[in-house]
């Protein structure tokens, strides 16, 4: 050391009289570079005076010896203390303690936001009771089949259900309601009961042709009275559709044939005629209908249809069911307390909801997700259904606006006891008392379709905080878009209804959900073959995927082999594998942006493909401990979405046909030893040059295999590769690929036809001699000269100088190929070449 820690006093203080802060830590610099300041040296008060006067280390890295310094004495009392404030040791003299410690800056976390309808916003998703969630969503009116509307909002619910179980790992409980009471219902079930009976009854030929005849009378008004063209097109094909089916039985009648030819006509036109018949037999007797099972046997038989749908669409039930039939009392109640509230009033028997009262209160407001729409008066009377839009009915309201609590039942129609007179429960209310029994004063979610907004979800929310008193009964409300067929809406009037059955007998489960996939939950869906043919590219491309790790996998290695050196290809893979899932949570924390996580998914496998084929290129075997764990990361998000059943580990399963085996673990193991096999008999064969046990193989590969739904594919050099895949799909590519070929040995065959016929007429030009080449166009000249050059057109005219040069170079050409041909038969070739 140059002076022990007491002498430094004066130096101190000499440097510390410096104002200037950059000269004082230079003149520190240059002090301390004389100084031996960490080994054996005892700290001085006149250390601490100068080192209280720094907050913190100089950035410079020229100052490193006051950095060194500061670090030490730092280590010695702990930090820097401020001025005035004692300085403590906290390591004994001489001794070096440890640095200070500061954790990473890190980034904040994502947060997952989802689109609020009642905000038209993506808003932070903030449970009421930290990770469990309520979630209230509505189900189907069951009076008809299931149809593609119906799958866009119950697969998108599934995805995001899912989604937020099985990623964000929320605790989602989630209910579900079952309409089986509705008008339609009543309509449909009265209709089916009455045309099953007048069909029971076996009418007569006469007696049927008068009752189509009084029907197509009702039907012409209805016809008539419809505004929407496409309705009208429908109804018109349907009037048109049944006359022409009466035509039959009417000449068979007049001509007085035999009773069975008209019993044949008979039943055909009841068959054309029975939504007709049921509309008319319903209009003349469906008020003497009053068995209240006749209203529940059709929505059981297509609930039960639904269900069934949905388990085929990999759907996951909901963890609680409710039917408005088995809420009947808990309605009731419902109406009698938002009345006793002072929201609802009662008339002639029925209830309505008084949407005045309860918008001009303080503690409430109307419409809450689409307030340009209140007093939209044909979306209120679709609200509130056909048999509830009559005069009389209209008349009993307060307001236009307010909607039907509780209906009276009128003659043909079910019903159920209450305070205000036999009636049954209005379409709103039904939610409303089944949510609320079970999940209470509020809920984190309410779904539904984008169409369900207004009135049926302006109208839930106003009754039940009329109900409950308050101003929040959903925090989140989600609507699924629409879904349109090729552009258009869907609907039985434009001949494309699509029911779920029917789509599909198209498609698999796991095909649609991944052309939902692509698309946001939110948004309008097309569903057209553009939008399949993109999600089985997608299903294709990622099968693909699979296979090939599944058969670097399969690929004998022992334990320690499993873990290879990372060259800097992994290196580069994996960054781009972790940068991938990062940015897929970001598209899940953005409103569930399921067709970004898919094209990110795309990308990582893209860059896969890129990897395994390099290393093939290369002759060298991929990282099987880096494909595996990317494989299983796509599975699991596959899952996450429902695209992948639970019991497949790696990829998408392989079932046999109509059972639950697990086919490809089953016979892989056998298909690896036929591989075997196969690549030595291929080896031995062209050692001793057998083409023929070559082409057996090739067939076997080619033709028998796709049959059974096995791939192999033979690459040079390297074991052939197995796949398990779907039959069908590995025949289409077998004919996709025999197309292509004979495609191109058609093309082949055409670009040699072409080419002899080049040849032959070269061939024949090159006989002409140059003298004779201009004698036969004789409609373009009428003079030659000795040559044979023209020397004027067929009118006389002498050709121009340009003209006269221009046949001048066709004639040295000429001359040229004519020399050929004569060399070619003085040398004997033209035969050959000819081909005669």
């Amino acid at each position: 050391m140059s002076g022990s820690s007491g002498e430094q006093a004066p130096a101190y203080r000499s440097i510390l009289s410096i104002r200037d802060e950059t000269a004082r830590v230079q003149a520190l610099n240059e002090h301390l570079s004389t100084r031996s300041y960490v080994r054996g040296y005892s700290l001085s008060q006149a250390d601490v005076d100068m080192f209280r006067q720094l907050s913190a280390p100089p950035a410079d890295t020229r100052l490193f010896h006051v950095a060194r310094w500061f670090r030490h004495i730092e280590a010695i009392l702990g930090g820097p203390c401020g001025r005035g404030e004692p300085c403590g040791r906290q390591a004994s003299k001489g001794r070096r303690g440890q640095p200070q410690w500061s954790p990473p800056a890190g980034c904040p976390p994502c947060k997952l936001r989802l689109y609020n309808s009642l905000t038209r916003s993506k808003d932070v998703f903030t449970p009421q009771h930290g990770k469990r969630v309520t979630w209230y969503c509505c189900g189907p009116t069951v009076y008809d089949a299931s149809h593609m509307g119906h799958a866009r909002s119950y697969i998108s619910f599934d995805i995001l259900r899912r989604v937020l179980r099985d990623y964000f790992g929320y605790d989602v409980f989630y209910c579900m309601n079952i309409t089986d009471v509705d008008d339609k219902i009543i309509t449909r079930a009265r209709q089916n009961y009455l045309f099953e009976q007048y069909r029971g009854k076996q009418p007569r030929a006469a007696q049927l042709l008068e009752d189509v005849h009084a029907a197509l009378k009702l039907f012409s008004v209805k016809l008539h009275a419809a505004t929407d063209p496409d309705k009208r097109q429908m109804l018109d094909r349907i009037q048109r559709a049944v006359k022409l089916a009466a035509e039959p039985l009417e000449k068979a009648m007049q001509s007085d044939l035999p009773e069975e030819v008209a019993d044949r006509c008979a039943e055909v036109l009841l068959q054309e005629a029975k939504d007709l018949l049921s509309d008319w037999l319903d209009s003349t007797l469906g008020s003497e209908v009053t068995d209240n099972s006749i209203f529940s046997q059709l929505p059981k038989f297509w609930e039960e249809e639904f269900h069934r749908d949905m388990e085929a669409l990999n759907v996951l039930p909901p963890d609680v069911l409710t039917r408005v039939s088995e809420y009947v009392p808990e309605i009731v109640n419902f109406v009698q307390k938002i009345v006793d509230n002072g929201y609802g009033y009662a008339s002639n028997g029925s209830v309505y909801f008084d949407t005045v009262k309860f918008a001009s209160s303080d503690r409430h407001s109307y419409g809450k997700l689409v307030p340009e729409a209140v007093g939209d008066q044909k979306a209120l009377q679709e609200g509130e259904g056909d048999l509830s839009i009559s005069a009389d009915r209209l008349s009993e309201k307060r307001s236009p606006n307010d909607f039907a609590l509780w209906k009276a039942s009128k003659p043909g129609e079910p019903s159920w006891p209450c305070p205000w007179g036999k009636g049954r429960p209005g379409w709103h209310i039904e939610c409303s008392a089944m949510a609320g029994t079970l999940l209470g004063a509020s809920m984190d979610i309410h779904g539904g379709g984008f169409d369900l907004r207004f009135p049926h979800h302006d109208n839930e929310l106003a009754q039940s905080e009329a109900y409950f008193e308050n101003d929040c009964w959903v925090h989140y409300f989600l609507h699924t878009g629409h879904l349109t067929i090729a552009g258009c809406k869907m609907s039985k009037s434009l001949k494309n209804f699509i029911t779920i059955k029917d789509a599909l007998k198209k498609h698999s489960a796991r095909q649609l959900r991944l052309a939902f996939l692509m698309h946001s939950w939110k948004d309008t869906l097309d569903y057209s073959s553009n939008t399949m043919e993109s999600a089985l590219q997608y299903e294709k491309f990622m099968n693909e995927f699979f296979l090939n790790v599944k058969d670097i996998l399969r690929a004998p290695v022992d334990i320690t082999g499993r873990f290879e050196k990372w060259e800097d290809e992994e290196s580069e893979l994996n960054k781009s594998f972790y940068d991938k899932k990062a940015a897929v949570h970001e598209a899940l924390c953005d409103n569930v942006d399921t067709r970004t996580v898919l094209e990110e998914m795309r990308a990582l496998v893209s860059q896969c493909n890129l990897y395994m084929a390099a290393r093939k290129a290369a002759r060298r075997t991929p990282n099987r401990a880096l494909l595996e764990s990317i494989a299983l990361y796509l599975t699991h998000m596959l899952k996450i979405f429902g695209a992948i059943e639970e019991e497949s580990s790696l990829g998408f399963p392989v079932r046999g046909p109509g059972t639950s085996l697990d086919l490809e673990s089953t016979v892989m193991p056998y298909l690896q030893v036929l591989s075997e096999f196969r690549e030595g008999v291929r080896k031995i064969a062209r050692e001793q040059k057998v083409p023929e046990v070559l082409q057996l193989s090739d067939a076997l590969r080619d033709d028998i295999l796709p049959e059974l739904g096995v791939r192999f594919e033979d690459h040079e050099g390297l074991p052939t590769v197995v796949k398990l895949g779907d039959r069908e799909a590995l025949l289409r590519e077998r004919e996709e690929k025999r197309r292509v070929e004979d495609e191109k040995r058609r093309k082949k065959e055409e670009a040699a036809r072409r080419k002899r016929g080049q040849e032959a007429a070269k061939l024949a030009r090159m006989k002409i001699p140059p003298s004779e080449m201009f004698l036969l166009e004789s409609d373009k000249y009428s003079k030659f000269d000795e040559n044979g050059l023209p020397t004027h057109d067929t009118e006389g005219k002498e050709l121009s100088k340009g003209q006269a040069k221009k046949l001048k170079k066709l004639f040295e050409a000429q001359e040229k190929l004519y020399k050929e041909y004569l060399q070619m038969v003085q040398n004997g070739s033209f035969q050959q070449n000819s081909g005669d």
